[in-house]
C-alpha cells in the first residue's frame, strides 16, 4: 500500500469518527440529561433521539459537512452544524405535535437537549481540530504541496499557507518555465514544469497547485494532462486574484464548472437560518424594548412638531427600495436627490435629536423592518439613496453591500466606521468591513456581532 492510499484512508477514517461521534452524542445526550436531573428514560425519548440523528445526518450529507475542513476556518464548520442541529430540533418538535405524543417533556429538558447537545457537538469538534492542529504544527499528518507557477497570485497563496501552520500544508517550492517574470512565491524554485511532472512521478509531494493566469491556456491544458499520468491531487487557482471576489464558488451548469465572482452567501439553507435568526432575535429585542419606545414616541411628540417616525427611502437586497424606519431627530426629512449627512452641533436636530443620534436609540423602530423582512438584524448599514448614487462611483465594489439585507448593526459600526463620511477614506473603510462581512458571514459571526454591539454599538464619538 503506497502513501497515497494510507493518506487517503486516514481522511476516510477521520469522517466516519465524526460521523460515528455525531451519532453518538446526539443518542446519548437525552439518557445523560435524565440521569443528571433525575427523570426516566422512555421509549418516546428513544425516537426522539433516532429521529434527531437521521434528520441532522441526512442533512449533514446533503450540506457536505463530513467533507475535509483542514483548510477552512472553524466558524463556518460551526454555523453549518448549528443549522444542521437546530432543523433537526424542530423536525422532532414538529414530528411531536402531528403525532399528538410527548416525545421529550418537561419543556426544561426539551431545552436542556437542544441546547446541550449543540454544544457538545461544538466542544468535541473544537477539541479535535486543537488536538490535529497542534500534531500539524509538530510536523505530523502534513501534506507535500507545490506551486505550479511563480508568479502574484502563487505568492498570495503561499503567504496563506505559511500563515496557517494549522491546515498542516508543507511548501517544498514552486515550478516555471520562465523565473523572470515572477519570482513572487519566497519559496526554493524547483525546475521548470518538465521537471514537476518528473517529480510528480516520483511521488515527491502530494498536493500541486497551479497558478497560472487565464491567458496561458495552453500551458494549463499541458499540464494537467501529463498530472493525469501522476497520483498527486491537483489544484486548478484560476487567475482571479485581480477581481474584488466575494463569496467566491464553484457551480456545475449540466457538467459544465463554473466560478462565481460576486455571490451573496446567504441564500437556501442559509438563508433561513439567518431569517430565523432574525426573527427571533428582534422578537425578543422588541418585547423588551416595547415601553421604552413607547416614552420616546412621546418624547418626540412633545419635544417638536412633526410624525414620531420618519420613514426614508434607502437600498435593500439587490438594490431593491425599502422604506426604513426611524424615531424623528431632526427638524427637516429629507428624502430625495440631495440628503445632507447630519454634522456636529447640526441646528436642524430637534431638543431630543442629538441624544437618539449619538445613542443610536433612532434605530430601534427599524425592528420592525426586520420583522417585515425588509432588513436584518447585522448587515450593511443603509444609506441614504442619493449617497448610494455618489459612492457608487467613488468607491470600488460599493454596490456589493447590498447583496445581503441592510442592517440594524454591522462589522463596520462595531469597529468604529459610522456616523458621518466626511472623507472618501472614511466610506471606504466603512465598506471593506461591510464586504468582509458578507464574505466571512456565519450565523455566529451575526451573535458576535450583536454581543459586541451591547458594548461598542450605541455610544459612539462619530454618532451625531
Amino acid at each position: 500500500m503506497n502513501n497515497k492510499t494510507v493518506r487517503f484512508s486516514r481522511q476516510s477514517n477521520v469522517t466516519i469518527a465524526y460521523r460515528l461521534l455525531d451519532a453518538l452524542v446526539i443518542l446519548s445526550s437525552v439518557p445523560l440529561l435524565c440521569h443528571m436531573f433525575g427523570y426516566q428514560m422512555t421509549m418516546q425519548k428513544w425516537v426522539a433521539s433516532l429521529t434527531a440523528i437521521l434528520v441532522f445526518g441526512f442533512f449533514a450529507e446533503l450540506q457536505k459537512l463530513y467533507l475535509s475542513w483542514r483548510t477552512t476556518q472553524f466558524r463556518k464548520e460551526a454555523s453549518m452544524l448549528s443549522f444542521n442541529w437546530f432543523f433537526a430540533v424542530a423536525t422532532v418538535a414538529v414530528f411531536e405535535s402531528a403525532v399528538g405524543i410527548a416525545l421529550i417533556e418537561p419543556p426544561m429538558l426539551w431545552l436542556a437537549w437542544g441546547f446541550g447537545t449543540w454544544l457538545l457537538l461544538l466542544a468535541y469538534r473544537i477539541a479535535a481540530r486543537r488536538f490535529l492542529a497542534a500534531a500539524r504544527k509538530a510536523g505530523l499528518n502534513q501534506r507535500r504541496v507545490v506551486i505550479a507557477g511563480d508568479n502574484r497570485l502563487g505568492g498570495s497563496l503561499v503567504e496563506r499557507i505559511q500563515s496557517a501552520p494549522w491546515m498542516g500544508l508543507h511548501i517544498v517550492g514552486c515550478y516555471a518555465n520562465d523565473t523572470e517574470s515572477g519570482g513572487q512565491s519566497n519559496v526554493p524554485y524547483l525546475g521548470d514544469f518538465e521537471q514537476l511532472i518528473v517529480d510528480a512521478k516520483a511521488r515527491r509531494f502530494d498536493k500541486v497547485y497551479i497558478t497560472l493566469p487565464m491567458s496561458d491556456e495552453a500551458t494549463i491544458s499541458s499540464l494537467v494532462q501529463a498530472l493525469a499520468d501522476t497520483t498527486c491531487t491537483v489544484y486548478l487557482l484560476p487567475d482571479i486574484f485581480t477581481f474584488e471576489l466575494l463569496h467566491s464558488r464553484t457551480e456545475n451548469i449540466a457538467g459544465l464548472p463554473a466560478i462565481s465572482i460576486y455571490e451573496s452567501p446567504i441564500q437556501g439553507a442559509n438563508g433561513i437560518a439567518k431569517r430565523l435568526f432574525d426573527v427571533i432575535v428582534a422578537s425578543i429585542i422588541l418585547c423588551l424594548i416595547a415601553v421604552p419606545m413607547l416614552f420616546l414616541a412621546l418624547a418626540v411628540k412633545l419635544t417638536s412638531r412633526g410624525p414620531v417616525f420618519f420613514k426614508q427611502t434607502r437600498y435593500g437586497i439587490d438594490g431593491e427600495p425599502i422604506k426604513v424606519w426611524k424615531f424623528r431627530s431632526m427638524t427637516v426629512m429629507e428624502d430625495g436627490d440631495k440628503v445632507t449627512q447630519a454634522k456636529k452641533g447640526d441646528n436642524r436636530l430637534t431638543p431630543i435629536g442629538a441624544f437618539l443620534r449619538s445613542s443610536s436609540l433612532d434605530e430601534l423602530p427599524q425592528f420592525i423592518n426586520v420583522l417585515q423582512g425588509q432588513m436584518s438584524i447585522v448587515g450593511p448599514r443603509p444609506h441614504a439613496v442619493a449617497h448610494n448614487e455618489e459612492y457608487r462611483k467613488l468607491v470600488n465594489g460599493y454596490m456589493l453591500r447590498h447583496k445581503v439585507k441592510p442592517g440594524i448593526t454591522g462589522w463596520a459600526q462595531i469597529n468604529g466606521w459610522r456616523g458621518e463620511t466626511d472623507t472618501l477614506e472614511k466610506m471606504a473603510k466603512r465598506v471593506e468591513f461591510d464586504l468582509d462581512y458578507i464574505c466571512n458571514w456565519s450565523v455566529l459571526f451575526d451573535a458576535k456581532i450583536v454581543f459586541l454591539t451591547i458594548f461598542k454599538g450605541f455610544f459612539n464619538k462619530n454618532a451625531y
